[in-house]
C-alpha cells in the first residue's frame, strides 16, 4: 500500500509538471503613447508644428504565456485559475492548430501596422484634415454579389458617379440602393472601367458587395509611431488620442494619467479587444486613474474594476477626446457612461 501511494504521489507530481494545452494571459506593461520609448518619441511629426504634451494616454497590452513554441505546465494552469488578474484559455483558440504561432506574430504585426495606419486617419478625421484613401478589392465573401464583376486588386475609384473618398460612402450609397444595381467606377490593371453590381442584404437590412476591401491612405504629411514587440489592433484608439493630443495646442490631459485599449476605425469608431481584465490590472499598476473601455467590452468590465479606476465607455474616438478633455480640465466626471 505505501508503495502504490508513493508511485500515486510521484505520477500527480510528474502530471502537474507535463505541458498543458493552455495558455495564460496575464496583464502586460502600459506605455504612454505620448511619452518616450528607449529615449525615442513614440508618435514623432517631423513635418508638422506639434505641441508640448504632459500626463499620460497608455496603451495597454496582455502577455500571453504558453504557446506551441513555449508550453506551460499544469501546475502553472492552476495557478492562474487561482489569480483573478490571470485567465486561461485552450492553446488551440489562441493558436488554431492549421496555424504556426510564427504566422499568428505575423499576422499580429501586421494588424498592429494597420492598426496605426487606422489611427492617423482618424485622429486627422477628428481634427478636420483632409486626407486621400484608396479602396482596393483584397478578396471575396462566399457568395458575394460582386462576384464575376470586380477582381482582386480592383481600385474603387466612384460609385453611382459620387467619388469613393472613404469606406462611408460605398456603405451610404450601397443601403441607399435598396438592392437596385449600383454602378461602380474602377480601375483595373491601370485602366479605368464601370461595372454594375447588385448588392445582397445581409439580413440586417445592410447591402454589401461581398468583398473586403483594402484601403491606402495618402495623408498631408508623416506620422511616426515607433513600437516594438507589441502586436494586434487593440492600441487604435490609444494611438490616435496621442496624435491629436500631439497635433493640438494645450494639453488634453492636463497632465493626469489615462489608459485605455480598443481598435479604431478611419471614421473614429472604436471596437472591441481581448483580455481587457488584464488591461484594467495593467492599468491600474502603472498609475492609471481613467480607462477608456470600448463599449462593446463593457459586459467584460462591469465587477472587475481595480480601485481607483474609474472606466468610461466610448464607442467613438469623439467620446474618447471628450472624457479626456473633460477629465483633464478637472469636470465632473460622473455623467461619464461608465461600464456597471
Amino acid at each position: 500500500m505505501a508503495a502504490a501511494a508513493v508511485v500515486a504521489v510521484v505520477t500527480g507530481v510528474v502530471g502537474l509538471a507535463l505541458p498543458a494545452g493552455y495558455v495564460i494571459e496575464t496583464p502586460g506593461p502600459a506605455i504612454n503613447t505620448i511619452g518616450e520609448v528607449s529615449g525615442t518619441p513614440l508618435i514623432e511629426v517631423p513635418d508638422h508644428r506639434t505641441y508640448k504634451t504632459s500626463g499620460a494616454l497608455d496603451l495597454t497590452t496582455v502577455y500571453v504565456e504558453g504557446g506551441r513554441n513555449s508550453q506551460v505546465n499544469m501546475l502553472q494552469v492552476l495557478a492562474a485559475w487561482l489569480n483573478p488578474q490571470r485567465s486561461v484559455a485552450p492553446t488551440d483558440l489562441v493558436y488554431p492548430p492549421d496555424v504556426t504561432q510564427d504566422d499568428i506574430q505575423q499576422q499580429n504585426a501586421a494588424l498592429m501596422a494597420s492598426s496605426q495606419e487606422s489611427s492617423i486617419a482618424a485622429a486627422l478625421t477628428q481634427l478636420d484634415v483632409k486626407y486621400s484613401q484608396t479602396l482596393s478589392v483584397a478578396d471575396f465573401t462566399p457568395d458575394a454579389a460582386a462576384a464575376g464583376k470586380l477582381e482582386a486588386k480592383d481600385t474603387i475609384r466612384t460609385v453611382n458617379g459620387r467619388p469613393v473618398t472613404g469606406i462611408d460612402v460605398l456603405r451610404d450609397e450601397l443601403n441607399a440602393s435598396d438592392g437596385a444595381p449600383v454602378e461602380l467606377g474602377i480601375t483595373r490593371d491601370g485602366r479605368k472601367e464601370t461595372v454594375d453590381v447588385a448588392p445582397k442584404e445581409n439580413g440586417d437590412g445592410v447591402y454589401q458587395l461581398g468583398v473586403m476591401l483594402g484601403t491606402e491612405f495618402d495623408f498631408p504629411f508623416q506620422v511616426k509611431i515607433q513600437l516594438d514587440n507589441v502586436g494586434g489592433p487593440s492600441a487604435g484608439m490609444m494611438f490616435a488620442l496621442g496624435i491629436i493630443d500631439t497635433l493640438t495646442e494645450g494639453e488634453m490631459t492636463g497632465g493626469k494619467h489615462f489608459a485605455g485599449t480598443g481598435t479604431i476605425d478611419a471614421d473614429g469608431t472604436v471596437g472591441p479587444i481581448g483580455g481587457i481584465r488584464q488591461k484594467l490590472v495593467g492599468a491600474a499598476e502603472a498609475g492609471a486613474t481613467v480607462f477608456l473601455a470600448p463599449e462593446a467590452n463593457c459586459a467584460e468590465v462591469a465587477g472587475h474594476v481595480p480601485d481607483g479606476l474609474q472606466v468610461v465607455s466610448v464607442a467613438t474616438l469623439d467620446e474618447a477626446v471628450h472624457a479626456v478633455t473633460l477629465a483633464g480640465e478637472g469636470g465632473d466626471t460622473s455623467s461619464l457612461p461608465g461600464c456597471s
